[in-house]
């Protein structure tokens, strides 16, 4: 009889141990549930927060590409003058630089001579340079570095002496050369030696183009065929206004003379004009639609 109450109170010892382990891990059990619980709510805050910054850095994005792009009409060409002038009318000490005649021997080193001073220009081609794998290749690099490119006709004809047909010749196939090299058409269309027909101008409106002489340029007279001489001009030149446009060629004294040009003008206080700043009928058109 002694023997079976000291067995009775070993399995009721047993029994006890076994409910308070059991409590135990129930308790063990209900603490893990509670602290997923917790890290899930965590990461579920987390990933709001994240979301929400996200959103924000988007909007960020989408209002400093909407002030970009308000920045890209600050400026447009006077047709009458070629000047480069501030939609606000305000007064602007800036000039434009652009270089014409690209790419025929130098244009990549005064893209790398641009870029090296921070100056932007328009490179006016010709489509005549294009037709070899330099020349596209030439042109692409000059885009990639960061610089417009505008329309010079294919073959630098004076368009006075064509009918409307060779004029259209002349033009199109350029726009389509550039944009199969850079995937953009030109904006900008300077006719060589600055004549424009009523041909010419229907195909640049029907393009979206704007037409671009200049206000002055030099080079191409031979007292001016000096680096040195260039350079000095083209700084002191009575010409030199605000809104002035700079007529320049893919020429050798030109391209010794661009550096001292840019020093030259940044020393007379002229901010060089960033052609994406200008616009052109393609964004005229497109704002009014």
């Amino acid at each position: 009889m002694e023997h079976v109450k000291y067995t009775f109170i070993t399995l009721l010892l047993v029994f006890l141990v076994g409910c308070g382990n059991e409590d135990t891990s129930n308790d063990d059990a209900q603490s893990e549930a509670k602290d997923t619980e917790e890290m899930s709510e965590s990461k579920e805050e987390a990933t709001s927060s994240s979301n929400a910054s996200e959103d924000a850095n988007e909007e960020e994005s989408e209002e400093q590409a909407d002030a970009s792009s308000t920045a890209k009409q600050a400026y447009y060409v006077d047709p009458a003058s070629y000047r480069i002038l501030p939609l606000d009318d305000d007064a602007s000490r800036v000039a434009l630089l652009t270089i014409d005649d690209a790419p025929d021997q130098h244009a990549l080193e005064m893209a790398e001579t641009l870029k090296k001073h921070d100056a932007p220009a328009i490179f006016f081609v010709n489509g005549m340079y294009l037709n070899t794998e330099e020349g596209k290749d030439t042109l692409q690099k000059i885009y990639d570095m960061g610089f417009e490119i505008g329309n010079h006709t294919m073959t630098h004809a004076n368009l006075s002496n064509l009918d409307p047909q060779a004029t259209v010749d002349e033009i199109i196939p350029v726009n389509d050369m550039v944009e199969e090299i850079t995937g953009e058409r030109p904006r900008f269309f300077r006719a060589p030696f600055g004549v424009n027909t009523d041909a010419s101008i229907q195909v640049t409106e029907d393009e979206d183009m704007t037409l671009m002489n200049w206000t002055y340029g030099y080079d191409w007279e031979a007292e001016y065929q000096d680096a040195d001489a260039l350079a000095d001009i083209m700084v002191n030149t009575e010409l030199l206004d605000d809104g002035a446009n700079l007529l320049m060629h893919d020429r050798t004294w030109t391209k010794d003379a661009l550096s001292e040009i840019i020093s030259g003008l940044r020393a007379k206080e002229y901010e060089l004009i960033d052609p994406a700043n200008i616009q052109s009928a393609r964004e005229e058109d497109a704002d009014e639609e």
